[in-house]
């Protein structure tokens, strides 16, 4: 099957789905769409076992598709872009050591809170996983995905300050957490031995690596920008910069998404202020924000269809069930260390740990992630609990997540 084929069935799913909640669910746009992906995808489970092949014309499509190649290696950088395109630099900045502190430490902290965790859980159920590959799990269920996240604090009244810390944790924690999940593959697979000094140049190259490569591509974007006055080559240019961007990154052997995430805040900021006309401003930035919803859409859909391709059995299915608290359980102690630390240089809202433990959303990146795995004993258990940690993530904390912040903001 052509890959316009699989794009053209895709966007027909999205466009149905969207209708759907739109017209009977009424659910926030995203979760909505993917909770009629996972119904439609139960639909076509039920009929297979009913002895028709839908299913499997489904993860046909879905295996043509390779969702974490599609993921990572495409649809992530723009959504990267776009999402900090609308971020105030101004706001980061004021929120830098928080900021600094979550998307680093906190995904340490998850890390390993969840593997040790898992690894103890695990040893209930069949087959029993090895510590390495409990901790690869908690490094690629630790980020909370930009994506989700930015979706649902659109839909919130948070305080100011509260919503910048998590805009900026989830913008870039997600950057550390592959970072992380490399290194632990590395070291799973016995390609590279634990030392810090390896530890150490990995994550100087990759994460600081990215922001200054980001930097430069955004610095030189915004010449670009500054030296036209023609939206529609604007345009262009922020989508080269997106794609070619992100794919040289990955060349360069630096963090694409950190780069995406740097490049994006200075044309937001920089470019919106000093380097683009009003004219240009009232097309570009509508337009980024309708890649950023039409692109959302897809990714929210495709995770929903995606458990038609995933092998579960009674094992994984409990197995999934019992480590969505221990994912929780990692979060909250991630940010109330974290916290309890930070307050006592900084002030935190009333209600910040559990409000940014249960609005920490897990999302495309780490399925991405797991369906990376390389095929080992237990890869389909890995992939399957990480599946329900972001299931489980998008549509029960993100239905309850307002009446959470309404809760503790009293």
């Amino acid at each position: 099957m052509h890959f316009f084929d699989i794009f053209s069935i895709v966007l027909a799913l999205v466009a149905f789905f969207a209708f759907i909640n739109i017209k009977f669910l009424k659910l926030p746009t995203t979760i909505g769409v993917m909770v009629s992906a996972l119904g439609f995808s139960a639909i076509l489970i039920c009929l297979h076992h009913l002895g028709f092949e839908s299913s499997q014309v489904a993860k046909s499509i879905l295996s043509n598709l390779n969702f974490q190649e599609t993921f990572m290696n495409g649809m992530l950088s723009f959504l990267l872009f776009a999402g900090a395109l609308h971020v105030n630099f101004n706001d980061l900045r004021e929120q830098k050591f928080p900021i600094l502190v979550l998307s680093s430490f906190g995904v340490l902290i998850s890390t390993f809170v969840v593997g040790l965790l898992s690894f103890y859980v695990l040893s209930f159920f069949q087959p029993q996983m090895e510590l390495i590959y409990c901790l690869l799990f908690g490094a690629l269920i630790a980020p909370t995905d930009p994506i989700a996240v930015l979706s649902l604090l659109r839909q919130t009244e948070a305080p100011k300050a509260l919503e910048i810390k998590i805009t900026g944790e989830s913008l870039f924690n997600d950057g550390v957490a592959v970072v992380l999940f490399e290194m632990l593959l590395e070291i799973a697979t016995g390609t590279e031995s634990l030392n810090a000094s390896s530890v150490g140049i990995l994550f100087i190259r990759d994460a600081f690596g990215g922001i200054l490569f980001g930097l430069s591509l955004g610095y030189v974007a915004y010449k670009l920008l500054q030296a036209i006055d023609d939206y529609k080559v604007a345009i262009i240019i922020t989508l080269a910069l997106a794609a070619g961007g992100y794919r040289l990154a990955h060349f360069l052997q630096v963090s694409g998404p950190i780069a995406m995430v740097m490049a994006g805040l200075l044309i937001g900021n920089q470019g919106r202020a000093f380097a683009i006309s009003d004219l240009t401003k009232r097309q570009l930035y509508p337009f980024w924000e309708l890649v950023d919803e039409i692109l959302s859409l897809v990714l929210f859909t495709l995770i929903g269809l995606e458990v038609v391709a995933i092998s579960y059995n009674t094992h994984i299915f409990f197995a999934g069930l019992s480590l969505v608290p221990v994912v929780l359980v990692g979060r909250f102690f991630s940010v109330w260390i974290l916290i309890s630390f930070l307050k006592l240089f900084i002030p935190f809202s009333k209600g910040a740990i559990p409000i940014l433990t249960w609005g920490g959303l897990r999302g495309g990146i780490s399925v991405a992630l797991a369906l990376s795995l390389p095929d080992f004993y237990g890869r389909e258990v890995l992939i399957g609990i990480t599946y329900a940690s972001v299931v489980f993530s998008v549509i029960v904390q993100g239905l309850t997540f307002k009446k959470v912040l309404v809760y503790f903001l009293k």
